[in-house]
């Protein structure tokens, strides 16, 4: 049985998302900002060291000035947990994170990124609408709204692979790294490695990308998965792509397992990358 429901206004809906879009944009999330400081301690590359105190300075003056940490402001991917006690009044849900979206890259100046069709009508919404939402009901009466600016370099950099069960966790590792390594500087490093296992095709890379969400040195709560998010993100490190690709001892700042049960004769695995701006803002109402 559920609890007592609870009616959440869209309006409320509309300012979080909007609220959220240009915070996310702006503002770099304390985790990523203490793990740039932890690497300038650790990091053997002069270049290197110099590149962290770059983004340093880089996300102080964004956040000083409300401007873009990045002028690529993504694809805005919006992950929704909703209580199964909630209900919505004063229009649509979907319309109401759009109009959000919408306000948000309109009065935030933020680079409007999104084409109507890439292949047969190049021509940009305007608004960086519409965005891509994830929907999950939970237990309970709150709406758990978080929002995930996508930048095209790192996304491009991204793979899904049907593999064979055989292949087993050795042949998973193999593929993240490849996909790492022939990344390169592309993502602009330091990266985030978000790594999904099992489910379909699709929701394969959900997984990935979901990962993201997590802090930095926020490790899998099964103990097997946690350890292979360390020795994978240390083999990763041995790279030596660095800093923008120049070298040094951090390719990623951290890699992140999500795992789901998958079919006998599937092994799914995907990789999604994020860049080191590493975006993304959370709000419950």
């Amino acid at each position: 049985m559920g609890g007592k429901p609870r009616t959440v206004d869209l309006q409320e809906v509309k300012k979080a998302v909007k609220s959220l879009s240009i915070s996310a944009c702006t503002d770099l999330n304390r985790d990523v900002e203490e793990s740039f400081k932890r690497a300038i301690e650790k990091e053997e590359s002069p270049v290197g060291r110099a590149i962290f105190e770059q983004l340093l300075k880089n996300a102080d003056i964004a956040r000083q000035q409300s401007i873009p940490i990045c002028q690529d402001t993504g694809f805005t991917v919006v992950f929704l947990e909703i209580g199964q006690d909630v209900s919505f009044s004063g229009g649509y849900l979907g319309d109401a994170i759009s109009e959000g979206v919408s306000e948000a890259y309109k009065e935030g100046y933020l680079r409007k990124s999104i084409v109507k069709n890439a292949y047969t009508n190049p021509e940009n919404t305007g608004d960086n609408t519409p965005p891509i939402v994830h929907t999950r009901i939970v237990p309970g009466d709150r709406v758990k709204i978080t929002v995930l600016p996508k930048g095209g370099g790192s996304e491009n950099m991204s793979r899904i692979k049907m593999m064979k069960p055989a292949d087993g966790m050795e042949g998973v590792r193999d593929f993240v790294v490849e996909t790492v390594r022939g990344a390169g500087a592309n993502p602009c490093p330091p990266i985030l490695v978000g790594v999904g296992l099992g489910g379909t095709f699709d929701y394969v890379a959900y997984l990935a990308k979901k990962s993201l969400l997590r802090e930095i040195g926020e490790r899998n709560p099964d103990p097997e998965l946690a350890r292979y998010e360390v020795e994978w993100l240390e083999t990763i490190n041995r790279l030596g792509i660095g800093p923008a690709g120049l070298g040094g001892r951090f390719t990623a700042l951290d890699l992140f397992i999500e795992a789901f049960p998958r079919h006998i004769a599937s092994y799914p695995a995907a990789v999604n990358i994020q860049c080191h701006a590493a975006r993304s803002k959370t709000h419950t109402l």
